[in-house]
């Protein structure tokens, strides 16, 4: 693959297939991407979403690191791959249906924008791992909530 093509690739998979040239809302596109990635994992076992899941994670550093180099700018916009990934998160404690979708869609929204403590920190990071620690954090925190929202029958 020539540096060329690798350039290519880095962008298309940074900016989830485009998500990320959203003039409104970049990050919101991001997760709706999310969304559809955690629809082709719907029908592997658990197990099998997780190893899903950590190697979306492990892929989103190494595309964001590379991302930021192309883009010139630490964390740009365009960057949602991280989105991507983070969603994958909130979504692991849950069956993936339509009612948890939703509510991790929100949930991981709002995370993601708030960055409560320590979340906040990760953005410090350097590289790829700043730009995708904070957004696997929110996909915690709300992965954690709607767990406990389905284990006390809310869900």
């Amino acid at each position: 693959m020539t540096a060329t093509q690798k350039g290519k690739l880095i962008k298309i998979l940074a900016t989830g297939f485009g998500a990320g040239l959203s003039p409104v809302a970049p990050g919101t596109a991001g997760t709706l991407v999310g969304v559809l990635v955690c629809l082709i994992s719907y029908p592997l076992p658990w197990i099998l979403r997780l190893a899903f899941v950590l190697a979306i994670a492990a892929a989103s550093i190494y595309v964001s690191h590379q991302a930021e180099a192309i883009y010139g700018k630490k964390d740009d916009q365009r960057i949602v791959i991280d989105e991507i990934a983070g969603f994958q998160v909130a979504m692991l404690p849950v069956a993936v249906t339509g009612l948890h979708l939703l509510f991790a869609f929100v949930l991981f929204r709002m995370f993601d924008i708030w960055k409560p403590f320590p979340v906040n920190r990760l953005q410090n990071l350097k590289g790829g791992w700043g730009v995708v620690a904070d957004d696997l954090g929110a996909g915690a925190y709300a992965g954690l909530i709607l767990l406990l929202l389905t284990l006390t029958g809310v869900l």
